[in-house]
């Protein structure tokens, strides 16, 4: 499989490895978001967390409700330890042995879910933590997985290694659905699976265990995946004299000197949190509105995955290209429009006031007009949230400090979550106000305009060797080879600081423009609502 990478490779697919780094080591770490993204694809969004709210919970309100407060609790603990974790790690000088603990919570966290039997009320609260804890031990494995990535490659190709993993993350998250779906799980009705199969495990329908299997079988699948990382990619980390807590005070204290990092983390946390609302309460909306069954479900996780695949391989591709700002700035102008349509439809109209033919019970996957936009307008969505992904942790490697990498993707964790407690608080606050969850839906609107309003101000085009550290630059020559040296050998290319008045101020009244949208599209949902 690793040859393989190599073709691809010499197709601008995969950039060459840094000095002393294999290909083994390389695709090592690449196939860690294939261990780890099936809980976000499976459970996250679309089998398991429809399946606690409309079955487990049995009250789809309800049971939104319960999954916004759970995806809030734990966002807060995220937020809080992602940064004091990183600094541990980083004045450790070693990474892996963090990880190691926080993949066995992961996995923990995702087989406890087996428990969520819909004759077992009383297990809601054990539910609810064994969610919170792996959502929490995801997103910290994610922390030290990422900070290693500086060290993988030379910058100029980072935008290429992180579309590529993310891209190889969606597939995995693909796999492991089609084989959940296609092979092991049938529809409740049918009895078959979604490839029409006689599923390969005989399991009680009605105690749900093949929703409830999606748990332990992601741990399984990130135990198996997980860990080539863990054996073959080196661990390469600049040596810290000064305490974990001592180095966070001191990162803290000179985060006024990085006003880009601030302005980007800043746009992440809010832009961010639309899209975990987005995809958290997507799914669950969509079978409320439809009636999908656990197959059909799977079928709308496949088509989302698939498109979020190709927008991470094409956004790696355009993030070499272009660099990782327009990538950003261009893909959440796609997800406000895509995710202003998904608010838009309900059972019996599309874009707000057109009607259209409600659904006939029992009738087959995309059989309405309102599912069929539904899905066009998330198709959109997924396309570039892999984009989004993958360009923030390239920008976000060529900005940090090479010494404090771990800290600065601790604070990358924490702008992902400092703030995503309060969408799905709104969310499932909102829902539970007006029994109605397109309104609270609504919300993830202004949270993404909000985002765009930041980006322009980001000047994101600094030279990542301006900070010294372990990462290398490939050199020009290729009639040479790929010769690597270290860059504090060598002077900066050009000065990189963009112009900041005429265009910054024309993205900001673009964006501000979009974000008074989003508050007009919530009022006219409102209002067509009553």
């Amino acid at each position: 499989m690793t040859d393989m990478i190599q073709v691809a490779g010499r197709r601008s697919l995969l950039p060459q490895a840094a000095v002393g780094i294999s290909s083994l080591g390389l695709f090592s770490w690449l196939i860690y978001e294939w261990a780890a993204q099936p809980f976000y694809s499976l459970i996250t969004t679309f089998l398991f967390a429809p399946y606690f709210a409309n079955g487990f919970v049995g009250d789809p309100v309800a049971g939104q409700s319960y999954w916004g407060y759970a995806a809030a609790a734990a966002g807060l603990a995220v937020a809080i330890l992602s940064p004091l974790l990183g600094a541990y790690a980083d004045a450790s000088g070693h990474r892996k042995g963090w990880i190691v603990a926080s993949l066995i919570l992961f996995m923990a966290g995702m087989v406890s879910l087996w428990l969520a039997d819909p004759g077992q009320p009383g297990r809601l609260l054990w539910i609810l933590l064994a969610y919170i804890v792996a959502s929490i031990a995801a997103e910290v494995t994610a922390t030290f997985v990422n900070a290693m990535m500086p060290a993988l490659v030379a910058p100029q190709h980072y935008g290429r290694l992180s579309g590529t993993s993310a891209a190889l993350g969606y597939f995995g998250g693909l796999t492991a659905l089609l084989i959940v779906a296609g092979l092991l799980v049938g529809d409740a009705g049918s009895g078959k699976t979604l490839l029409g199969l006689t599923p390969l495990l005989s399991l009680d329908a009605a105690s749900h265990q093949g929703d409830r299997l999606v748990g332990p079988f992601c741990a399984l699948w990130l135990l198996i995946f997980a860990l080539p990382m863990l054996l073959f990619t080196p661990d390469r980390q600049v040596a810290r004299t000064q305490s974990g807590l001592d180095g966070l005070k001191q990162t803290f204290g000179e985060l006024r000197h990085h006003q880009d990092i601030i302005l980007f983390l800043v746009s992440r946390m809010l832009f961010t949190d639309g899209l975990l609302a987005m995809f958290s309460f997507g799914g669950i909306y969509g079978t409320a509105l439809f009636g999908w069954t656990a197959v059909q479900l799977g079928m709308f996780g496949i088509i989302l995955i698939v498109a979020a695949m190709i927008g991470a391989a094409i956004g790696g591709l355009l993030d070499d290209r272009i660099g990782p700002k327009a990538v950003i700035i261009g893909s959440l102008v796609i997800a406000f429009f895509a995710a202003a349509g998904v608010v838009s439809v309900d059972k019996t109209h599309v874009l707000f006031a057109q009607t259209v033919a409600a659904k006939v019970p029992g009738s087959g996957f995309l059989a309405s007009a309102a599912e069929q936009w539904f899905l066009g307008f998330t198709i959109f969505v997924g396309l570039v949230t892999g984009p989004l992904g993958a360009s923030s942790r390239s920008l976000m490697a060529r900005l940090a400090p090479k010494d404090r990498i771990t800290q600065f993707f601790g604070l990358f964790a924490f702008s992902g979550k400092a703030s995503s407690f309060i969408a799905p608080l709104l969310v499932g606050g909102l829902t539970a106000a007006t029994g109605e969850q397109r309104w609270g839906l609504a919300v993830v609107l202004i949270f993404l305009a909000a985002g765009l309003i930041m980006m322009p101000m980001v000047r994101a085009n600094r030279d990542p060797s301006e900070d010294g550290g372990g990462v290398t630059r490939t050199s020009v020559n290729r009639s040479v080879g790929a010769a690597m040296v270290e860059p504090r050998n060598l002077p900066p290319l050009h000065d990189q600081r963009e112009p900041s008045d005429v265009g910054n101020w024309i993205g900001r009244i673009i964006v501000g423009a979009l974000f008074l949208g989003s508050l007009a599209v919530i009022g006219l949902s409102l209002a067509l609502g009553r």
